[in-house]
């Protein structure tokens, strides 16, 4: 991305990358406006967030030299500790190289696990 005023949409976000990552961006776009078509997307920390309609974020997607971050809350990620072995990643992280296919159905397992815990549990954003 440019050293310009950060974007103020997620459009204007995926419109100043470069590929692979602006690929990648509306790979991630689309598999969460298809696994939660209700969330609103909003930008949050500079990177492209998807928030629950009650104004909880559910997860933040973000784009990096090499690589896209999906984070999600601890909680998420360590849900799937097992399926994320051979990924890198961080207290709610998950790294996905750009050289590397997306691993849709997993992720749409994530949203939804995502989902349930604020609107069955109560888990908040960090």
């Amino acid at each position: 991305m440019t050293a310009a005023a950060k974007p103020a949409t997620i459009d204007e976000y995926i419109a100043r990358l470069d590929e692979p990552a602006a690929a990648r961006m509306r790979e991630l776009r689309a598999v969460a406006r298809e696994t939660v078509p209700e969330a609103d997307e909003a930008m949050k920390w500079g990177a492209p967030a998807f928030v629950h309609p009650r104004g909880t974020i559910l997860f933040v997607c973000s784009a990096h030299r090499r690589h896209a971050n999906v984070t999600f809350t601890p909680s998420t990620r360590e849900a799937f500790a097992e399926e994320l072995a051979a990924f890198e990643t961080g207290k709610g992280s998950v790294k996905l190289p750009y050289v590397a296919p997306v691993p849709v159905p997993l992720l749409r397992r994530m949203i939804t696990h995502r989902l349930r815990e604020f609107e069955d549990e109560g888990v908040n954003w960090m």
